[in-house]
């Protein structure tokens, strides 16, 4: 299928839903759902952002900077996935828990205002993964547009590029206790120390990375193509000093580099997931 007959695809998609509430984050996926349903559907959707300490506040800026460029309507909401037990455990179920707190949150808002659905912005890349946010997805009956329609991440980028979207290169990102390693309880105190120690790489330069919390050390993860700019030692010292700067007191450069979801690699599981064990559904 062509990518404009998949665009053409998910335009009727959500005029075929009619009113929905997107759950927005700022990222590439719920950008790009969010613009588009707000063409689609005008004063018919509404973008919400769920702000908590896992959420870093640069990106909470990017994304209310964004929706306001754009034109979305944004409401922000407080979730308190770090009050529930389960979530600050931090079992390999964590995110089943956060994402069952906000579409929690959202179903009552669509229920008061009247919206026929919340919808959040998975892709079909998604499928791939471990990922138990899903799961609660499903539970909720979470809509998922650009799933609906094959949709990968590399072509939301360039839907994203063709509509002069800044997001559209913008790098993949996730909550704050994504780099918390499974069993480590989450707490603000730790997303914080995370936060400053990824501003600072940020500060230096850098665009995609990951500072991995295990207990006192930092497991910096940084992207290939920016790994040999990182290896210098001039930079191996700045960055260390940097991050023991904000509380960390050992800090170690991951020799593989940037990788999504690389705490999933400690768990034991199947090595592929259907749609179904992943909490995902196209129907």
């Amino acid at each position: 299928m062509q990518l404009e007959e998949k665009r053409q695809r998910l335009d009727a998609r959500l005029r075929e839903i009619g009113s929905m509430i997107v759950a927005y984050s700022g990222g590439v996926d719920s950008a790009y759902l969010a613009y588009a349903a707000s063409r689609a559907l005008g004063e018919q959707m509404i973008a919400i952002i769920a702000d908590s300490a896992s959420l870093p506040r640069s990106h909470y800026r990017e994304a209310v900077e964004f929706a306001q460029e754009q034109a979305i309507p944004l409401h922000t909401v407080e979730t308190d996935e770090l009050e529930r037990e389960e979530y600050a455990v931090n079992q390999a179920d964590r995110c089943f828990h956060c994402k069952d707190e906000l579409f929690t949150v959202l179903d009552a808002i669509a229920l008061e205002r009247g919206f026929n659905a919340t919808a959040y912005g998975v892709n079909a890349d998604d499928t791939l993964d471990f990922r138990p946010g899903h799961r609660a997805a499903k539970e909720h009956r979470v809509l998922a547009p650009l799933l609906d329609v094959g949709m990968r991440k590399s072509e939301i980028r360039e839907l994203s590029q063709r509509a002069n979207l800044p997001t559209w290169n913008r790098p993949a990102s996730a909550c704050l206790a994504s780099r918390v390693p499974y069993g480590t309880e989450v707490t603000p105190e730790r997303l914080g120390l995370i936060e400053q120690g990824e501003a600072a790489l940020r500060d230096l330069g850098f665009q995609q990375f990951r500072v991995r919390l295990h207990d006192k050390l930092a497991r910096v993860e940084i992207a290939p193509e920016e790994m040999p700019r990182a290896f210098t030692p001039e930079m191996a010292a700045e960055i260390s000093a940097r991050l023991k700067a904000v509380g960390f007191a050992y800090v170690a450069l991951d020799l593989e580099g940037y990788r999504q979801g690389s705490l999933n690699e400690a768990l034991k599981r199947p090595s592929t997931f259907t749609n179904s064990e992943s909490g995902l559904s196209q129907t």
